[in-house]
C-alpha cells in the first residue's frame, strides 16, 4: 500500500509516499480503507519535528502523519465490534505510529472509530474527527450550565466552529472572537454575539457582557488576553501546545489534548445527520500532493480543512 510518512524532518518537502506492507488488524483493532484525510496543523507540527522537540514523541526511524481518517472497514480483529463494509470515521491520536491517516489503509483500535454520517461525502466527514473531539472534549472540560456565556476565540476556525455550533446545542450563550470579515460565518454558527480580533480581547469582551464571560474556550491561543475576559470563578481552556495562562481571581484554567474516543464520533456523526454540525473543506488534493497541501496549509486564510484523497 501507499503511504506518506516522515523521515527526516523539515518542510513540506520531507513528507515522502513509501510503499509498505499490508497492515494486518489484531484484536479489538479494524483495518480501514481510506477514502479521506484531513491535513490538520498538528500534522505540520510532527513533520518538522516540533514534537520531539517539545518532548511529545521520542525519536524513530519513521514517523506515520494524519490524524483524522474517513473509510471503509475492510478487515477485523476478534472483537472488534464493526463488520467488514461498515463506513467509518477515525482519529490517529499516536505519535509513535509509522503509518498514520495518509496512506491508503490504516489499523486502528476499534475504540478509535465510530460510524461515519450518512449521506456526506467522504471529503467532508473527514473534517469531524479531530476538531470536532478536541471542541467537545474541551466543552467538557468547561462544564458550563445551560445559560452561560462561553467566549470562544477562533471561532471561525476548524475547533473554534464547532465549538460554536456544540455550544449553541447545549444552550450557551456564545460571544464568537474572529477576524471582522467572519463575522457572518460565524454567526451563522449560531453565535449571538460578534468580536472582531483585536489587541483588547477583554474590553472588547466586556462591552458586550459587562461582568466578564463564564467560560472561555481559547482556539485561538491567546492565553492571558483570552483570560482578562472571564469573570472571577470562571472556567478557561486553552487548546494546543504552550504554557497556558496563570489562573486569577478563583479562575480554573485546562488545556485541551485531544483523545480518541469512537463512541463520541459516532454521536457527532449524528449531529452532522441532523444539520447541527457544519463541515466545511477548503480544498482536497490526491494523497500524492501532500506537500502541496501542507504549503497551502501554512499560509493564512483557510476557512475550512484541506483534505487528502487517496484513491
Amino acid at each position: 500500500m501507499r503511504a506518506v510518512v516522515v523521515r527526516d524532518f523539515g518542510g513540506p518537502e520531507a513528507l515522502v509516499t513509501v510503499e509498505q506492507p499490508l497492515p494486518e488488524p489484531g484484536p479489538g483493532q479494524v483495518r480501514i480503507a481510506v477514502q479521506a484525510a484531513a491535513v490538520n496543523p498538528i500534522d505540520l507540527a510532527v513533520r518538522a519535528g516540533s514534537m520531539i522537540t517539545i518532548g511529545f514523541a521520542e525519536p524513530q526511524p519513521q514517523f506515520g502523519i494524519g490524524w483524522d481518517v474517513v473509510g471503509t472497514v475492510d478487515a477485523v480483529g476478534a472483537g472488534a465490534g464493526f463488520a467488514v463494509g461498515d463506513a467509518v470515521i477515525g482519529l490517529v491520536d499516536r505519535l509513535d505510529l509509522v503509518t498514520g491517516g495518509y496512506a491508503e489503509y490504516v489499523v486502528l483500535d476499534a475504540a478509535a472509530v465510530g460510524r461515519a454520517p450518512r449521506d456526506v461525502p467522504s471529503a467532508e466527514a473527514a473534517t469531524l474527527p479531530l476538531c470536532g473531539l478536541t471542541a467537545a472534549q474541551a466543552l467538557d472540560l468547561l462544564d458550563l450550565a445551560p445559560g452561560d456565556t462561553l467566549l470562544v476565540t477562533g471561532a471561525a476556525g476548524g475547533v473554534g466552529g464547532f465549538a460554536v455550533e456544540l455550544a449553541v446545542a447545549r444552550g450557551l450563550r456564545v460571544v464568537a472572537l474572529a477576524s471582522p470579515d467572519d463575522e457572518e460565518l460565524v454567526c451563522g454558527l449560531g453565535a449571538q454575539h460578534f468580536v472582531p480580533r483585536g489587541e483588547r480581547v477583554a474590553d472588547a469582551v466586556r462591552a458586550v457582557v459587562p461582568g466578564g464571560v463564564d467560560g472561555v474556550l481559547d482556539a485561538a491561543g491567546l492565553k492571558t488576553r483570552a483570560l482578562e475576559a472571564l469573570r472571577a470563578g470562571g472556567a478557561f481552556v486553552a487548546v494546543g501546545l504552550g504554557a497556558d495562562p496563570v489562573p486569577r481571581r478563583g479562575t480554573r484554567v485546562h488545556n485541551v489534548w485531544v483523545r480518541a474516543d469512537g463512541p463520541r464520533l459516532t454521536e457527532l456523526a449524528a449531529l452532522v445527520e441532523a444539520g447541527r454540525l457544519t463541515l466545511r473543506v477548503a480544498a482536497t488534493y490526491p494523497l500524492a500532493a501532500a506537500a502541496a497541501a501542507h504549503t497551502r496549509q501554512a499560509q493564512a486564510g483557510l476557512r475550512g480543512r484541506l483534505v487528502l484523497l487517496p484513491a
